[in-house]
């Protein structure tokens, strides 16, 4: 089983995370962060990766601290579920449309960590949810999981919609990154003998 359990604890936040790459996408993600926890909600199901996150943050001064601490413990747990990266597809990528919005994303699981971020937002905010902890999350996730991570918004006009999609767009990335290739299940994806 490619599970893992990381916890970190901070005098800010006290996050846990659990997570088995091999899963159905279930979830229960319990942040505090209303609109945040509904993106974890996604990025769990459509990746396929089960997922459970407790948060207890300093949300009387924002959600800032919360969600950066939760992509930190997010990718942590990856490195740790993924071991030494045998068998696996290592790329992902995904287009993907929701209403007005087209999102694309595309990674390496290359543990070189590096965030292209091309998504802008018409709001600052999505109800009490600053859109700017967005790209926070996924850069958190990127260094800490160390995925060159490239997201590109292409159409969009709803903040939400933008949002959602770019959760959704690196779910189905990571879902084809991490699953594994029978035809090469022994094999390390790389001519470097190492990832």
């Amino acid at each position: 089983m490619r599970t893992a359990s990381i916890t970190r604890n901070t005098a800010e936040t006290k996050i846990s995370v659990e997570i088995n790459l091999d899963g159905t996408g279930a979830y229960d993600n319990q942040t505090g962060v209303g609109f945040f926890d509904h993106m974890l909600d996604q990025l769990s199901r459509h990746s396929l990766i089960d997922m459970t996150v407790r948060a207890d943050g300093d949300l009387h001064i924002d959600d800032h601290h919360t969600v950066e601490d939760t992509g930190i413990a997010l990718g942590q747990a990856l490195v740790a579920a993924l071991g030494d990266k045998k068998g696996i597809r290592r790329y992902g990528h995904f287009a993907l449309a929701m209403d007005d919005t087209q999102v694309q994303s595309a990674l390496d699981l290359s543990a070189r960590p590096f965030l292209v971020w091309n998504v802008d937002f018409p709001t600052q905010k999505i109800g009490t949810f600053d859109t700017e902890l967005v790209r926070e999350f996924f850069q958190a996730l990127s260094t800490h999981g160390g995925i060159t991570l490239h997201i590109d918004r292409i159409h969009g006009i709803n903040s939400h919609h933008i949002a959602e999609a770019a959760f959704k767009a690196v779910a189905r990335a990571l879902r084809m990154a991490v699953e594994v290739d029978p035809r090469v299940a022994d094999q390390l994806p790389s001519t470097k003998g190492k990832l």
